[in-house]
């Protein structure tokens, strides 16, 4: 967003879950929790915890953005790029875009780049989607030069980028 780019962000699960005491014990939450119910919930639970770990910082940092997480089944709009860091969201966002009814046929590309949940590797993640999205901006034709550009960012990264095509 700070770089130009028109950005969303979306869950994919039936709920809105974030890291709680334990890995088996997350603090699970409803879509139509706002960010800030969720922060203050997690300051009364445990300030020291959440503030420790960045989950109070990250809700304070979203509650600015928007008033409460967006789940993106329930979301119409069209998109021309749309990213995941995960492989199980790529895979319910592009199941999701294959069982809509097609309209326009207007494609959107879905890609994947797999990123640790944790603080370090999103810094780092989100630097390399900034300059893979730089990347697709500057290109003259999307549809026959990002298989490639994909391939030289696989090289450049070390990592692994998941692409499909889905159309709406």
């Amino acid at each position: 967003s700070k770089r130009g780019f028109s950005v969303r962000s979306f869950g994919t699960g039936t709920h809105v879950k974030l890291p709680g005491p334990a890995p088996d014990k997350p603090n699970v939450y409803d879509f139509k929790t706002t960010y800030d119910q969720m922060y203050n919930d997690l300051l009364r639970k445990d300030k020291e915890l959440y503030t420790q770990n960045g989950i109070l910082h990250m809700l304070d940092r979203n509650k600015r953005i928007k008033p409460r997480p967006e789940r993106f089944q329930n979301c119409k709009d069209v998109f021309d790029l749309i990213l995941t860091c995960e492989e199980r969201v790529y895979d319910q966002v592009v199941e999701d875009l294959n069982s809509r009814e097609q309209e326009t046929c207007q494609p959107v590309h879905v890609i994947n780049v797999d990123i640790q949940d944790n603080h370090e590797e999103a810094t780092l993640g989100a630097f390399l989607i900034c300059e893979l999205c730089q990347c697709i901006q500057h290109t003259e034709d999307m549809e026959n030069e990002i298989d490639e550009l994909l391939q030289e960012f696989e090289e450049k990264s070390g990592r692994t980028f998941l692409h499909t095509v889905c159309f709406y």
